[in-house]
């Protein structure tokens, strides 16, 4: 029930560093950090998960809600998965669509960067 969540700012986006499990106990600390986030004023997010071997529908749908209120505010939240197992529930749920999935946060700062040009 161990989850880490530490943060950077890296140009114009706020990272979210998870290391852990996210279900249905730990799910809860996610939603925080990014609330936390957008109340500094981030809207422009990248969740890094590479450090995570497991999500539940209650994390997928923290990550989801959360997606929904930072594009309501004009901004994005991409995902940094490098894990093959996690990227195939993604696509076999077809968050896959709905998300930004980078396989580094290098990379999705990048195109964050590239985008707001």
């Amino acid at each position: 029930m161990n989850l880490l969540i530490s943060n950077t700012t890296i140009a114009r986006a706020l990272v979210l560093h998870v290391d852990g499990e996210l279900d249905v106990y730990t799910a809860p600390l996610l939603r925080e950090a990014v609330d936390s986030g957008m109340a500094q004023g981030h809207v422009q997010m990248v969740v890094d998960l590479t450090r995570v071997a497991f999500i539940d529908s209650t994390a997928l749908g923290v990550l989801v809600g959360s997606l929904r209120r930072v594009r309501a505010e004009e901004g994005d939240l991409r995902l940094v998965i490098d894990d093959t197992h996690l990227e195939k529930m993604f696509r076999i749920t077809g968050f896959d669509s709905m998300f930004s999935i980078y396989r580094s946060v290098d990379d999705a700062i990048r195109d964050e960067a590239e985008s707001a040009s």
